[in-house]
């Protein structure tokens, strides 16, 4: 890991992106892993754009372990060290495909959340805006959050039937282009569009380091490649 650390320090623009592995290290479950959320949601029904308009209630339901007591987890290892990296100005940029907003909570301040976010929830009839904290009081009492019109009130969290934010999009390939090193961590890459933002780095001549306990697609063309994010973070915690 040694060879990681001195990679970081060489580079002139560090970016990272981050997958649900990340957020695992703070008590949050991952999506396809062996105790993923998948194996006990459907999930094609619970992120989905037309069953949520149809029942708002299944939603809620099955994600109110999930996302709306994310006041109730902290950041783990791996936010904190890249908080810790953007302030000395070795990171530049965290592109996230979570919806955990822990991130921010750790400090990091240039995050591009390309899956959406649920910081803010909105109507889909009239468009007014809620705010996280107001939705997850009325999520935590069983009870479904309405608008004040009577709608449905939705997270900007990107469901399946619903075009990704653009301007995230857009952001995450100008940061991997820009990238001369692109840390992967906790990703299997196989969500697309964002499995592909490697390949920008790769393109422009970048490198990429990849951390994840599964293979992923691009394992061969990673110049470093370890499994244990917690390991890799403690090791640049104590060296770089």
């Amino acid at each position: 890991m040694q060879r990681l650390v001195e990679l970081i320090a060489q580079s002139s623009y560090v970016v990272a992106f981050t997958g649900a592995g990340v957020s695992t290290l703070s008590g949050i479950r991952d999506f396809r892993g062996e105790d993923g959320l998948y194996k006990t949601v459907d999930a094609d029904r619970v992120f989905n754009i037309h069953a949520f308009v149809d029942d708002p209630s299944y939603y809620y339901r099955n994600t109110r372990r999930f996302i709306y007591d994310l006041d109730e987890k902290r950041p783990g290892i791996v936010h904190t060290e890249l908080a810790r990296l953007e302030e000395t100005g070795i990171v530049r940029a965290v592109i996230t495909q979570n919806i955990d907003l822990l991130h921010q909570k750790a400090g990091s301040r240039n995050v591009i959340e390309v899956h959406g976010t649920p910081s803010v929830h909105r109507c889909l009839d009239c468009g007014r805006e809620y705010a996280f904290a107001h939705v997850a009081a009325i999520v935590k009492r069983g009870e479904v959050p309405w608008c004040v019109c009577g709608g449905a009130i939705k997270p900007d969290v990107t469901f399946f039937g619903e075009a990704l934010p653009a301007a995230a999009i857009e952001g995450a390939v100008r940061e991997c282009s820009r990238a001369d090193l692109l840390l992967v961590l906790g990703s299997s890459l196989v969500v697309t569009p964002a499995a592909h933002f490697p390949l920008y780095t790769l393109d422009h001549g970048g490198r990429l380091v990849i951390v994840n306990r599964m293979p992923t697609p691009l394992d061969r063309t990673a110049t470093l490649r370890y499994d244990e994010l917690e390991e890799v973070f403690l090791f640049i915690r104590d060296h770089l």
